[in-house]
């Protein structure tokens, strides 16, 4: 399928639906959309010359394609009248798909560090002159944008292994930074996630490459059949960053080991140059600046366990001195229940935690599972641990802190308001 001239956009402002639309417009597609809200994606977007409509729009006459974001049911208004009026339909994954089938794509996988080590990746071959195409799962500040334009025979895309996302895509190169359990509203334990990444490993070619961590236990069964070359990443020295956390410094290594496999060409030092002046992206670590009582601020897209220990760790790295006190805001029911004991135990690594009502996002309310009852599990671990009904509150305890205090903001959905509305 190639993409026709008039497409619609159903969710455009989520992060990925937002860097196609940018990419189709730079190829001179014409490009409309709708998003269920405001958002500073969506602001974007317009100030590209995107036309957007917040809530439902109306779908132009001369539609030929409807993309839709998978958080959008087939039951929405503009799906539903889009099948109406013979628009075909396809998924966003599908359409990056078509889009990158022909070209050398770089696609990068994994439960953790998949939007820092995609950034990190395209601001290495764009420095080294290499002209990447980049989709993005968030802002990068490098490229005020969660795109890059560039040749069309080169992508470098991040790959989510939600409902087999990632098996829509055809790399050249896979990185899988790691795997973890997680989406567990789809994968019912890790068996069913090694799976989709065992066949994504085993759709790359013998000439193709799979950067990853060999010896990782839950990575190395994935890769037994492989047919491409495995390159372990772990190894490699990679420079100081401005990134805090060891974490960061293994995305910084799997980008590297892609970029150099991709073209041997680059010199190491030119890719450690790019990976330092790396300035982050959006929610990874975003700080936001200070309280009027002068406590620091930082926003984190962290929403598993494992980020939100990481996340805290490296901000003790970074900020010895100073009290840590996160407020998370829980996303999904169903990831919130299977792992319920392990988001306790992480959050009681903060100072103090304050937990907001659970982001329902795709799913309806499940009554078995509370931001109550997953505070509660944290107080019985011994940490200091508070659910809080609404922002509102969140945020006046926030208020509350001191210059000796770090505050973080983590989780998926929309707590990233609170941070900026306490924050100068």
């Amino acid at each position: 399928m190639k993409m026709p001239q008039n497409i619609y956009m159903v969710g455009i402002g989520g992060i990925g639906m937002s860097a196609l639309a940018q990419y189709l417009k730079h190829t001179g597609h014409s490009v409309h959309g709708s998003d269920r809200d405001e958002s500073p994606v969506v602001t974007m977007l317009v100030q590209k010359g995107i036309a957007v409509s917040v809530g439902h729009g109306s779908i132009p006459d001369d539609t030929e394609l409807l993309i839709y974001s998978d958080a959008v049911p087939e039951i929405n208004e503009e799906r539903v009248r889009a099948k109406e009026m013979g628009i075909p339909q396809t998924s966003y994954f599908e359409a990056l798909g078509v889009i990158s089938a022909d070209a050398r794509t770089i696609a990068v996988a994994g439960t953790h560090g998949k939007t820092t080590t995609t950034g990190m990746l395209a601001l290495i071959l764009a420095q080294t002159r290499k002209e990447p195409t980049a989709i993005i799962g968030s802002i990068v500040r490098d490229f005020g944008s969660n795109f890059l334009p560039g040749r069309p025979d080169l992508f470098v895309v991040e790959a989510c292994e939600y409902r087999d996302h990632v098996l829509k895509l055809s790399p050249e190169i896979l990185v899988i930074t790691n795997l973890e359990l997680d989406h567990t509203d789809y994968f019912p334990d890790l068996a069913a996630l090694q799976n989709t990444f065992r066949a994504a490993a085993e759709k790359v070619s013998s000439h193709g490459f799979i950067i990853t961590n060999p010896n990782d236990p839950n990575i190395a069964p994935i890769l037994e059949n492989v047919f491409a070359k495995i390159v372990d990443y772990t190894h490699l020295d990679v420079p100081s960053l401005s990134q805090i956390g060891e974490f960061n410094r293994m995305n910084a290594r799997a980008a590297k080991a892609a970029a150099l496999t991709a073209f041997p060409d680059i010199a190491g030092a030119d890719a450690d140059q790019a990976l330092t002046g790396f300035q982050g992206s959006w929610r990874r670590g975003f700080g936001q600046g200070e309280t009027p009582t002068g406590a620091v601020v930082f926003d984190d897209y962290a929403h598993h366990p494992t980020a939100i220990a990481k996340t805290i760790d490296a901000a003790r790295e970074k900020y010895p001195d100073k009290k840590i006190v996160v407020a998370f805001h829980p996303h999904l029911y169903s990831r919130t229940k299977s792992l319920l004991l392990e988001f306790a135990a992480a959050l009681t690594k903060a100072d103090i935690a304050y937990v907001a009502p659970i982001y329902a996002a795709r799913e309806t309310p499940d009554p078995s599972v509370s931001h109550h009852i997953l505070a509660n599990a944290a107080q019985n671990m011994g940490g200091t641990v508070d659910a809080l009904d609404s922002f509102d509150i969140i945020r006046n305890r926030l208020l509350e802190e001191g210059d000796n205090t770090l505050i973080i903001t983590m989780g998926a959905g929309d707590i990233y308001k609170v941070a900026e509305q306490i924050a100068d």
